[in-house]
């Protein structure tokens, strides 16, 4: 086995790491500065490299990045005070295989070596499958400025125990966030247990959250944790909290208010030590001046607020947000990785992705199964997303690929120019009731259109189309349309 190496400006770290090595007879090497060791590693090159991340000598992120890009199968565990975990959170973009926090545990910090020499020896110096394996465990990606706030916050927040409100248009990442945020705190050994309100059925929401007693109701025929239970000692995410029903929120406030909660159906409170996490990409604040949405609830839950920037606003991060998903899906298809050429890097990076990286990460998806070319130029994008950057790609829910081939979503001009030749066609063809025919289609499209945006939830779907809630169950019962 190749020698561990060591780089620290503090003596004392060194030392208590060659000795806890020596123990365990592992080879090492040590060295003061990242200069030592980039002199070094033009002889030889180590196992596992561990490295103080700042020292007055040099920088621990540029040794990251420098090995990264000369020796990617080394991999690299970075070491970090706590206040300095916004660093740490950076390191994991910058590739790192993980990070210890100091004063640290030394038989943890074994383990972590002995796991890194482990995955070392099984990727056998194989680099692209190192690489592919550091783009997987990324958890967010993002150079952008907007993105390094997000970052920063995480570090700030890691020792924290505080409710966080995570808020930002659907497909940005909030639950990647709120993930993050569990594995850098005190809970992180704890459970991660994720809810979306609008995901299960109005019936079944209290049951689902807060558990039910055996025989509670017809059909429970065993007893049953909810999410809150099952998330004790850990982190509960609330995704999309806005969507949850009125009298719901309020038993949410109790059980956020004392700690206590009951299941359904008995009269024994249980107490469960949870931090909550919820997210949204409705103006909360709106909500409650609507009606639909507690105050004191919202006061409870907006003690942090993140705000998760729109693709559009982070634009210069597309590149390698594009080239991480043309890798991670071609690993899931079990393919060759395809290429995007500079051409299309520059024109997608010029897109506003209404859809966000959830849309970016669907284009990435339909280039690698339709693309013929290894190297994807501009040709090789979807219908006229290369000539239209008005036009943006979404999966519609008719294609094998998430349902659908990519579509374009047309600029005005067009839709009403369709609109029009069709309506001359038909009457020039001497059908009857056009007006009628082409009311019900255009209604038939709209409201379909809007179902997909708010996956389904007819009362947001009603209130964004600016209609009421009967009109648009009335229209879908008349247009035959199933949600």
């Amino acid at each position: 086995m190749k020698p561990i190496w060591i780089v620290d400006d503090d003596k004392s770290i060194r030392w208590v790491l060659e000795k806890a090595l020596e123990r365990e007879n592992i080879p090492h090497r040590s060295f003061s500065s990242p200069n030592d060791v980039l002199n070094a590693l033009e002889k030889e090159v180590p196992q596992v490299l561990i490295s103080d991340i700042r020292m007055p000598r040099g920088n621990g992120l540029d040794l990251l990045q420098t090995i990264n890009a000369s020796h990617p199968q080394i991999p690299v565990i970075i070491m970090t005070a706590y206040s300095d975990l916004d660093s740490a959170v950076s390191s994991f973009q910058g590739g790192a295989f993980e990070y210890i926090t100091k004063p640290f545990d030394i038989d943890k910090a074994i383990e972590l070596i002995r796991r890194a020499v482990e995955f070392s020896s099984s990727a056998q110096g194989n680099a692209k499958e190192l690489t592919a394996w550091r783009q997987e465990s990324t958890e967010i990606i993002g150079q952008s400025p907007a993105m390094q706030e997000i970052f920063r916050a995480i570090g700030r927040l890691a020792q924290s125990h505080a409710t966080v409100l995570i808020t930002g248009e659907s497909g940005t990442g909030k639950e990647l966030v709120a993930q993050a945020l569990h594995k850098h705190s005190p809970r992180a050994k704890g459970p991660f247990i994720s809810f979306s309100t609008a995901a299960v059925p109005k019936e079944l929401l209290e049951s689902e959250l807060f558990g039910h007693e055996r025989g509670a109701f017809p059909g429970a025929l065993t007893l049953r944790r909810g999410r809150f239970e099952k998330a004790d000692g850990g982190t509960l995410f609330l995704d999309e909290i806005s969507d949850m029903p009125f009298e719901l929120q309020t038993r949410l406030l109790r059980a956020l208010t004392d700690g206590h909660f009951y299941r359904i159906g008995c009269q024994d409170p249980i107490k469960a030590n949870v931090r909550i996490i919820a997210s949204t990409h409705q103006n909360l604040e709106a909500r409650v001046a609507a009606g639909l949405f507690r105050e004191d609830l919202l006061h409870r839950l907006n003690l942090i607020r993140l705000r998760m920037p729109p693709l559009r606003e982070r634009s210069e991060d597309i590149p390698v947000l594009a080239r991480h998903f043309m890798l991670s899906c071609a690993k899931s298809l079990g393919v060759e990785p395809k290429k995007l050429s500079d051409e299309v890097l520059k024109e997608i990076s010029g897109m506003p992705f209404t859809g966000n990286v959830r849309q970016l990460e669907n284009l990435c998806h339909w280039l690698t199964v339709m693309s013929p070319s290894n190297l994807i130029g501009i040709g090789d994008l979807p219908g006229n997303i290369a000539s239209d950057s008005a036009a943006q790609p979404f999966l519609t829910q008719g294609d094998p690929l998430n349902n659908g081939s990519i579509a374009t979503r047309p600029n005005t001009q067009d839709w009403e120019g369709g609109l029009g030749r069709l309506a001359v066609k038909m009457l020039e063809d001497g059908e009857t009731n056009v007006y009628d025919a082409l009311c019900s289609r255009f209604e038939k499209a709209v409201l379909q259109a809007a179902l997909e945006v708010t996956r389904g939830r007819r009362v947001e779907a009603a209130q964004r189309l600016g209609i009421g809630r009967n009109t648009i169950t009335r229209k879908l019962q008349e247009l035959g349309i199933d949600d």
